[in-house]
């Protein structure tokens, strides 16, 4: 039985001579394989360009493993996980919540798994990785010797793949609630519906490093769990946490008693209509923490996307005492950091003060940027100080 193939553009193979993994269905010229196949692909004249995913639904037709020509079997996967392993090794500390394996940030474009004390939670999301699922389970189940693995198949780009949305335990056993520590902060967690995987690992090193800042009267905006906020709280003398969210603010007031957080109090409603509230009423503070959501999902939303991070800053940074602290956040890869830190030069004009930023930030290392994919670079952090 010959080996499932495709065969790419010119254009396509130049992409993925220059770094990048993914092959778009308009530069495949033919494709013999299955949903999910690992395919040789060749160019045009037949030169080798690797091996990849072949998906037969999603615009990203090609997700590439190796440009190299060797077989992509068990033992490639288990170096790939073990190598990524290695990593966190390195880069990650005083947590027992991490990333495993950052998809294209490891090698292993669309596999996503996050562990929470004795528990996994991965994530399949695309046909390629879906079709190896149970091999992979089995994997990290020999690597690692979790208690449970489970799988938050829910993202909507598995719809992409043409593959079902799904939550379920495929390994062992795995409570409803998980209790895991990040920077000597602990966090009751639920794997099974909590944002993400259970929580924004990508935020923990910046939790870290904004406690530094954190002093005197705080307002955490889009607290969800309480990341921030209950940081902030071991040194601030106050700390309010706002969000949207009662069932977010209820496991933030969960978080706050299991680390014995009097001082931090809970505010549900709009931070958009809060921040113009406490304007209005002359409310000042030593410290804004911004983390909304992501404001562009899409390259469309963009311009929307800018005003509404202009707004929002533009009202922490009126809030703000003079040498006040802004920690202010942007999850949107399709934001630029410059395009971030214009908005908040145009913020801060408009309010009539000078900032200067203290530092920049990103996510945390145990989620590598592949440069080469800019796809993988995606979160802005910056501490700011308000001078006048």
């Amino acid at each position: 039985m010959s080996e499932p193939s495709a065969v790419v553009t010119a254009r396509g193979a130049e992409r993925i001579s220059g770094g990048h993994l993914w092959i778009y269905r308009s530069d495949v010229r033919s494709a013999q394989a299955d949903p999910g196949d690992v395919v040789r692909v060749t160019d045009e004249r037949g030169r080798l360009v690797g091996r990849a995913f072949w998906s037969d639904k999603s615009q990203i037709a090609l997700r590439f493993l190796t440009r190299l020509d060797e077989p992509v079997d068990r033992a490639f996967l288990e170096r790939r996980i073990r190598e990524a392993a290695q990593l966190r090794e390195q880069v990650v500390e005083d947590t027992q919540a991490w990333r495993v394996v950052y998809g294209e940030g490891d090698l292993l474009p669309s596999l996503i798994v996050d562990r929470y004390g004795d528990y996994l939670v991965m994530q399949t999301l695309s046909q390629g990785t879906e079709k190896r699922k149970a091999e992979l389970v089995d994997i990290l189940a020999t690597q690692f010797a979790p208690r449970g693995i489970l799988e938050r198949n829910e993202p909507k780009a598995r719809l992409l793949e043409g593959l079902a949305q799904t939550v379920s335990v495929l390994h062992g056993e795995v409570p409803e609630l998980v209790e895991a520590q990040m920077n000597g902060v602990s966090f009751r967690l639920d794997l099974r519906t909590g944002q993400k995987t259970g929580a924004f690992l990508d935020q923990r090193e910046n939790y870290r490093a904004a406690a530094h800042y954190l002093r005197g009267e705080v307002l955490d905006c889009f607290t969800y769990s309480g990341g921030y906020a209950l940081h902030a709280a071991r040194a601030a003398t106050s700390v309010e946490a706002v969000d949207i969210s009662g069932a977010a603010l209820e496991t933030a007031r969960v978080n706050a008693n299991l680390n014995d957080a009097p001082n931090v109090t809970f505010r549900e409603g709009n931070v958009f209509d809060i921040l113009k509230e406490y304007d209005q009423a002359g409310r000042r503070f030593d410290a804004v923490v911004l983390d909304p959501p992501a404001f562009a999902k899409s390259r469309s939303a963009l311009e929307a996307a800018k005003r509404g991070y202009k707004e929002i800053n533009l009202r922490g940074l009126k809030l703000l005492r003079k040498g006040g602290m802004l920690v202010t956040c942007s999850c949107s890869y399709h934001l630029a950091e410059s395009q971030f830190a214009e908005i908040l030069w145009e913020a801060a004009v408009d309010v009539g003060i000078q900032i200067r930023v203290v530092e920049r930030r990103g996510q945390s290392r145990d989620h590598p940027m592949l440069l080469t994919v800019p796809e993988t670079i995606y979160l802005k952090c910056l501490v700011l100080s308000r001078l006048e």
